[in-house]
């Protein structure tokens, strides 16, 4: 076990395969410690996206099957890695890999020294089955928001067990002014004046894209909406249901799906304004991105969204689920380009104040290094 101020060999862990936010964080944490200096070993099954990514940024990965939460076999082959790399701290991020990677590192006699200490962060907010990978297994749960530790303590994990530590944003990718904006208006064939609103998001139910549709039939009728198109960028399971109900709506010459996208902050440095009318989220990164870049943003009521901006300042909130409500938001901005300025200005200020990539990583490694004296 290293001295307290010393290089840290940090594991992390993930059963999933394949990628999202919760993969986006992780690997934006190793490298964020890897920058300062630390060892970090990244574990997962065969063909995840994370192993493939993690590889690619030149870290040390271990492919270890995990084919059920007890499955003696992975917890001996990722034991056999613990002991390895001499690991500090193991990070775990499933509810799979968490039971298996506990479970290794709490094997008797297993390690010379200390075992590693275990930590599982949690990046969801949907209902747990089992408190036992956060009461028992680790010895500290990570919460990415505080409406997910909120949630951890309802369900009855101790307060003194679950650490908060926001997700961070790699903010060298989102800076409008290093960034040449899409042309949207122009890709789309959209008048100059056109107030763009968009969405970035998996097309998913949670994420409320239909809800959004039922907002942009209501501003049709509204004079303030007469200028408003709206692009929503990314594919998933809903792309043929929402192709349907936008022509049900007639809506096909308000509303264009541009697809996957790889130039997300080309695509939101075209908007005007950024919405995403979730049912569910943890934290929501997207619109830390988005006022990041420089955009007023109107989300929902739900999970930890609203710590995500400043109600009124930076943005604006409506219930989930609430197309009228959401409509009236979208018009009270889309008719104020003075508005939208002043809190763009102001969200970008402070997500970049609060939701760093560096303060991810400072409430990461003190953590960590906190464990490793208790």
């Amino acid at each position: 076990m290293v001295a307290p101020s010393g290089a840290l060999s940090i594991v992390h862990t993930e059963s999933s395969t394949g990628w999202g936010g919760q993969e986006n964080r992780t690997l934006n944490e190793c490298l964020g410690m890897r920058a300062r200096g630390h060892r970090v070993t990244v574990v997962a099954q065969p063909g995840a996206r994370l192993l493939e990514r993690a590889a690619q940024a030149g870290f040390a990965t271990a492919a270890v099957r995990m084919r059920k939460s007890f499955d003696l076999p992975a917890v001996f082959h990722l034991a056999k890695v613990l002991r390895e790399v001499r690991a500090d701290v193991v990070n775990t991020h499933s509810s799979r890999d968490t039971t298996l990677a506990g479970l290794a590192a709490r094997l008797p006699l297993a390690y010379p020294g200390r075992r590693p200490r275990v930590v599982r962060t949690r990046h969801l907010i949907l209902p747990i089955t089992s408190t036992f990978t956060y009461a028992r297994l680790p010895d500290q749960v990570v919460a990415v928001s505080h409406a997910v530790r909120n949630y951890l303590l309802s369900k009855g994990i101790a307060g003194d067990q679950v650490t908060t530590v926001p997700t961070g944003v790699d903010f060298t990718r989102f800076d409008p002014g290093q960034t040449t904006a899409a042309d949207l208006r122009g890709e789309l064939g959209l008048p100059a004046d056109a107030v763009l609103v968009g969405t970035v998001a998996i097309l998913r139910k949670k994420k409320g894209h239909h809800v959004l549709l039922e907002a942009a039939a209501r501003l049709r009728d509204d004079p303030r909406g007469a200028q408003v198109r709206f692009v929503f960028a990314g594919d998933g399971p809903q792309t043929d249901n929402l192709k349907a109900r936008i022509a049900e709506l007639h809506l096909q010459d308000r509303i264009f799906l541009l697809g996957l996208r790889r130039d997300i902050p080309a695509v939101m440095a075209g908007l005007d304004l950024f919405v995403l009318p979730t049912l569910e989220e943890a934290l929501g990164t997207s619109y830390i991105e988005a006022q990041a870049m420089g955009l007023p943003v109107i989300g929902t009521r739900v999970g930890g969204v609203p710590e995500t901006m400043r109600e009124g300042e930076t943005g604006l909130l409506v219930p989930a689920e609430d197309a009228p409500a959401l409509a009236e938001a979208i018009a009270t901005l889309a008719s104020d380009g003075q508005r939208r300025h002043t809190m763009g200005e102001a969200g970008s200020r402070f997500v970049r104040e609060t939701y760093c990539l560096e303060r991810m990583v400072d409430g990461m490694e003190a953590l960590y290094r906190r464990l490793l004296v208790a």
